[in-house]
C-alpha cells in the first residue's frame, strides 16, 4: 500500500524557500461566493449551456502518486474519455519521489502537467507562489460545472480543508478553493480482537486507559500466545508525518494547539504546560507499550505490524488498518476492529486527517478540459464506482458514505462504519495553516524523539518553540 507518509526530506529541501512570501488571494471569495464575478479567471471564458464534450479532441496530462485511489481512477478513465472525447495521459510515481517531481515541475512554470494529486497541506506550500488554480470560479460557473456535480454532497469540512486565504495563520475555509477532496483518511484506533478477548480488554475511552492497555499488551500478550507482540503502533521517524496522525489527533482532543496567532504573527504553542505534559505522556506510552525500534517507524511499519500480529493496536490512518484487515490480506485479517479512539477531556473526538486532493496547474494551457477532468474525477458516478469496486475507503461525498452497496462492502470490518460516522463531522485539519508547516512538524518529530530518548520534555519543547519563533521572525 502506498499512502501519504514517506519521509520527505528532499521535498522539504525543494520547497523550503518556495513560498516564503504569501500573495494576496486572487479572489476574496471561495466556493461560497455565490455568483460573484471572479477576478480574471479562465472560468469566465466558459459560457452557454453546460457541455461535457466542449473540449473533445483535447489531451490533458496528469501527474499521479502510486496509490489505490490512482488505480481506481486509471481503471475508469475510459468512461471519462467516452463521455468527453478528452484523452488523459498520465505519469505515476511512487510517493518517495512523487512530491519532488511535482514541486520541481510547478516551480519551473513549465506546466508539463495540467492536473495532479496533492495533499491538503501542500496547498500551504504551492498556493502562495501562485502555482495552483483557484477552482472556486469554475465551481460557481454553471456553464463550466454540471448541476448534478452537487457541491453540497461533499462533507463540508473536507471542502474547507482545501480552501485558504494564502495568509499564514488564517483559518481554512476562507479564500480560494485551491484543490478538491478526492480521497481521505481519518485517524482512529484499530485493534486485534483476539488479543483483546484473551486479555479481557476493551477499547480505551481515555488517553490514560490507552497508555495502560498498551503496557498491559506488551507485558501479557506473549504469555497469551502472541510472541513478541507489543501494545500500540504509532509513527516515530524524524518526519512531519510522525506528528500528523495519532499524535496530532490526541493532541487536538486535549484542546491543544500547534501555534496561536498573536498580533497577526504565529506563536509556537507546543511548549505550554499542558502541551509539555501531554507530549511527555505520549512518549511514555510509546516507551511502555510501543515497538522497540520506534524512532524508525513510518506508516508502513505500523500497518505491517498490526497485520503481522506484532502490534495489539494501531493509532493511525483508518486505511493503514483497512488494508491489513480485508480478507486474506495479512495474518491478522478477520481479527481487526475499529474504534474512534480515546476521547479528550470533556469528551472531545477532534480528529486530524489527510486528504488526497486534485488540483489544477495555474499555468495550464488547457484549463477548460482540465476542469472537466477534475469535475468528473470528484463526481458522484466515478467516486461511487471507486468506493464499491475499488478501494476508495473513506468517501469524500455524503451520498456514497450512506450508499447501501458501500456499507455492504465495509460491514465485515467490525466497527469501521460506526467509527467513520462517529468521527467524520469532527475530523478536520488540526494544524495552523502556514508555509513552514513541513519544516516545523519535522522539527517537532525530532523533539518527540529526544523526549522519548530521556531528555527533559520542558527543556526540549521550549527549545523547539524558541527555534521556530526565531525562524518565523
Amino acid at each position: 500500500m502506498d499512502t501519504h507518509v514517506h519521509d520527505r526530506r528532499r521535498f522539504l529541501a525543494l520547497t523550503a524557500g518556495a513560498a516564503a512570501t504569501p500573495l494576496l488571494a486572487a479572489c476574496g471569495a471561495g466556493f461560497g461566493g455565490g455568483n460573484k464575478k471572479s477576478d480574471g479567471s479562465a472560468a469566465d471564458d466558459v459560457t452557454g449551456s453546460f457541455d461535457w464534450r466542449r473540449e473533445k479532441g483535447t489531451t490533458v496530462k496528469a501527474l499521479l502518486n502510486k496509490h489505490p485511489y490512482t488505480d481506481a481512477l486509471i481503471a475508469d478513465l475510459k468512461s471519462f474519455t467516452a463521455r468527453t472525447g478528452i484523452k488523459v495521459e498520465y505519469d505515476v510515481f511512487p510517493e518517495d519521489n512523487y512530491f519532488d517531481k511535482l514541486t520541481v515541475d510547478l516551480s519551473s512554470g513549465r506546466a508539463s502537467y495540467d492536473v495532479f494529486m496533492l495533499g491538503a497541506y501542500m496547498v500551504w506550500q504551492y498556493g502562495p507562489p501562485g502555482w495552483l488554480e483557484d477552482l472556486g470560479p469554475w465551481m460557481r460557473n454553471s456553464s463550466a460545472t454540471e448541476a448534478d456535480w452537487d457541491q453540497a454532497d461533499f462533507f463540508p469540512n473536507l471542502l474547507q480543508a482545501d480552501q485558504w486565504s494564502l495568509k499564514d495563520g488564517t483559518p481554512l475555509g476562507q479564500g480560494g478553493q485551491y484543490a478538491l477532496p478526492w480521497g481521505w483518511e481519518t485517524n482512529v484506533v484499530a485493534y486485534n480482537t483476539d488479543v483483546f478477548k484473551k486479555l479481557g480488554l476493551k477499547p480505551a475511552e481515555t488517553f490514560d486507559e490507552l497508555r495502560e492497555i498498551a503496557g498491559v499488551i506488551k507485558r501479557k500478550a506473549p504469555g497469551a500466545g502472541y510472541d513478541g507482540m507489543y501494545g500500540i503502533a504509532v509513527r516515530g521517524s524524524r518526519s512531519w508525518a510522525t506528528i500528523h496522525p495519532g499524535f496530532m489527533t490526541m493532541y487536538a482532543r486535549n484542546g491543544l494547539h500547534d501555534f496561536t496567532v498573536q498580533g497577526g504573527k504565529l506563536k509556537p504553542a507546543m511548549n505550554t504546560p499542558e502541551a509539555i505534559a501531554f507530549t511527555q505522556d505520549w512518549a511514555g506510552m510509546v516507551k511502555q507499550g510501543g515497538p522497540p525500534s520506534w524512532t524508525s517507524y513510518t506508516w508502513y511499519q505500523c500497518s505491517s505490524d498490526l497485520g503481522a500480529k506484532k502490534a495489539g493496536m494501531l493509532f493511525d490512518a483508518d486505511t493503514a488498518a483497512y488494508f491489513q484487515a480485508v480478507a486474506g490480506a495479512s495474518p491478522a485479517s478477520g481479527k481487526i476492529a475499529f474504534h474512534p479512539g480515546p476521547k479528550g477531556p470533556g469528551g472531545s473526538l477532534a480528529t486530524n486527517m489527510w486528504i488526497w486532493s486534485l488540483g489544477m496547474n495555474a499555468k495550464s494551457r488547457k484549463k477548460s478540459a482540465s476542469w472537466l477532468f477534475v469535475q468528473w474525477a470528484t463526481g458522484k458516478e466515478h467516486l461511487r464506482k471507486a468506493a464499491i469496486t475499488n478501494n476508495h475507503i473513506d468517501p469524500v461525498r455524503k451520498s456514497i458514505s450512506q450508499d447501501g452497496a458501500y456499507k455492504d462492502k465495509m460491514k465485515h470490518l467490525p466497527g469501521f462504519i460506526e467509527t467513520f460516522e462517529t468521527v467524520v463531522d469532527q475530523t478536520k485539519i488540526q494544524f495552523t495553516p502556514q508555509a513552514q508547516f513541513f519544516d516545523a512538524t519535522t522539527s517537532w518529530a525530532a523533539s518527540l524523539q529526544e523526549i522519548y530518548g530521556g531528555q527533559n520534555a520542558k527543556s526540549v519543547l521550549n527549545g523547539l518553540a524558541s527555534d521556530l519563533a526565531s525562524k518565523m521572525g
